[in-house]
């Protein structure tokens, strides 16, 4: 570390002084400015010829993740399922789904990845479980067993009680109804009658996902201890799902409508009662206290709902009741469409202003949203608005997450017939919302027969036929390729101690073509600048921190990039990555 960080910091021409202070300063936690890769478990790549990717898979194409140069690696959930929403149902928190493999089969993709410097993080589900969990079939089982309060449990209302409405008695059971006007995010009511109990158990994804009751001190440390159960086996942390859901309004009031109905025929509704509720930060101080007792600097990441960065910043904490270490920032990368400076400018700078001391976590592309490609680009210039975005990614501050296939430029590949539908929400919300299933398509590895994710014709889904060109082994071979432009920002980002480290400064903040900032650390500068149109584009560097600068990377091989006179002119569509002399 200590040699790589000399180097590192000889290449940008640091005195000899600052070289030492950068140095000194290694001891930084890995995550402050980690690359995360997220593994789509079940279609990264298949070992076993069964169509649905597995772990051993996952191990057989580290060589791919290590030459990419992530600092971690995040699998979704490979445990115990019935897999009605592949994973995300986990009925054992502490075993591993078959499909997927055995324990073995994990702590052997951990050791290869240890070897390979890659960190493992894993996906905890903790807002709900499978309702094949044992937990749950016990508490559905009566109103008087152990467990009859580890779920979220209402009696409803009569069906005939002032104020219920039409579309509650649609869900009518013996006489009650739903007691509010809640809806699951796969349609319909996300309350569910259960008669062994006569109540209904919340429920706000699928009604096989019910919700736990996060207010039952039970619940609260059974899930520390799955937690520790992990740590003990040596994972690098987690990330939390939905963990802004965890709790619900005590008196489950009605949440407001927002006028209209949504792809399921639900009337659109605001969900302040059931996200963000106060008392999930008890909850994630004690899993930050958790982690934190063990050594390796693990991290906690979370997938929280917010729609400001002030709401973002509470997920942090304070100094003396530290919450997440990297809440996910969906804000910059999934807040427009609009690939131009001015938008995405604004919400870099809030982001750094914001959250100050603490690293954001940026998100341009996941296993829920369709990719960014395709809400970004323009159908004529989708792969240099695509290295324009990886420049985004890779060349802010903080900590980046990225996704299998986002080096590629993979496609999202909706699905055009509903029996092809795998996913419950696009089954439930045809032909209005298609699912997820189109930024979830396998791996593509090679050109040859089924982008070689697998030897089975006929994988979990499709093979996309743009495998051919688009696919590790030939842009591997092309030094121009987006994924060679991956593997560029990454490295840099690992040895450029500026671009590792350094606080970040918009420049040329007026500029309607070219977005561009400037990263500072121990005496070290460097310049991120994307021009954002077809036309050439020319920037200012009068706040770039000097006059002479040496690229360092350039979006299109062998362009040559000459600044004179405090300008800088970039051809159209091209990221530039240079250090300030």
């Amino acid at each position: 570390m200590t040699l790589r960080y000399l180097l590192a910091a000889l290449a940008v021409s640091l005195t000899p002084a600052a070289a030492f202070a950068m140095i000194a300063e290694s001891s930084i936690p890995w995550w402050k400015h980690a690359v995360i890769y997220e593994i789509y478990t079940r279609s990264f790549a298949d070992s076993n010829g069964d169509g649905v990717g597995d772990l051993n898979g996952i191990t057989q194409r580290l060589d791919h993740v290590e030459k990419l140069g992530v600092s971690a690696i995040w699998l979704t959930p490979m445990f115990s399922s019935p897999q009605v929403d592949f994973g995300y149902d986990v009925s054992d928190y502490r075993s591993i789904d078959p499909q997927f493999g055995t324990m073995a089969d994990l702590e052997r993709l951990q050791a290869e990845a240890k070897k390979r410097g890659v960190r493992l993080i894993l996906d905890m589900v903790f807002n709900h479980t499978s309702d094949k969990h044992k937990w749950f079939v016990e508490s559905a089982s009566s109103r008087t067993n152990a467990k009859a309060d580890w779920y979220v449990w209402s009696d409803g209302l009569p069906a005939n009680a002032p104020g219920v409405t039409a579309y509650q008695k649609r869900f009518e059971h013996e006489g009650r109804v739903p007691p509010n006007n809640w809806t699951s995010w796969l349609g319909g009511s996300a309350w569910q009658w259960v008669p062994a109990r006569k109540q209904f158990y919340y429920h706000a994804f699928d009604k096989e996902q019910p919700d736990l009751n996060w207010r039952n001190p039970a619940v609260q440390q059974a899930m520390l201890d799955v937690l520790r159960f992990w740590l003990d086996r040596g994972v690098d942390g987690f990330r939390l799902d939905a963990i802004s859901m965890l709790f619900e309004d005590k008196r489950l009031r009605d949440q407001p409508l927002t006028g209209g109905l949504n792809a399921f025929g639900d009337p659109n509704q605001s969900i302040v009662y059931t996200t963000n509720l106060p008392e999930v930060h008890d909850v994630t101080r004690k899993m930050r206290k958790l982690v934190d007792s063990y050594p390796g600097d693990r991290v906690l990441i979370g997938e929280v709902v917010v729609y400001s960065l002030p709401e973002l910043t509470v997920w942090y904490g304070t100094p003396n009741s530290e919450g997440l270490h990297l809440p996910m920032n969906f804000i910059v990368g999934f807040g427009t469409r609009d690939y131009s400076p001015a938008l995405i400018r604004r919400f870099m700078e809030g982001t750094d202003s914001e959250l100050g001391k603490y690293p954001p976590l940026l998100v341009f592309d996941n296993h829920d949203q369709p990719r960014s490609l395709d809400r970004y680009g323009d159908g004529k210039h989708d792969i240099e608005i695509a290295k324009g975005i990886a420049a985004i990614l890779l060349g802010s501050r903080g900590a980046a997450l990225t996704y299998y296939g986002a080096e590629l430029g993979m496609r999202t590949q909706a699905p055009t017939r509903k029996e092809d539908v795998r996913d419950p929400m696009g089954l439930r919300g045809w032909p209005k919302d298609k699912g997820r299933d189109g930024q979830r398509t396998p791996m593509q590895w090679t050109p040859g027969p089924h982008a070689g994710f697998s030897t089975n014709p006929k994988s979990w889904l499709p093979i996309p036929e743009n495998h051919a060109t688009i696919n590790v082994e030939t842009q591997s071979a092309d030094p121009n390729s987006l994924l060679n432009w991956y593997r560029t920002l990454i490295h840099l980002r690992a040895t450029v101690p500026a671009l590792r480290d350094g606080d970040m400064v918009m420049i040329d903040r007026e500029n309607p073509d070219v977005l561009a900032w400037r990263r500072d650390a121990a005496g070290a500068k460097a310049v991120v600048a994307i021009n954002m149109t077809g036309r050439p584009a020319t920037l200012a560097l009068g706040d770039a921190g000097g006059t002479r600068f040496r690229t360092l990377a350039v979006s299109k091989t062998g362009t040559p990039i000459t600044s004179a006179g405090g300008k800088v002119t970039l051809p159209a569509f091209t990221s530039w990555v240079a250090a300030v002399e």
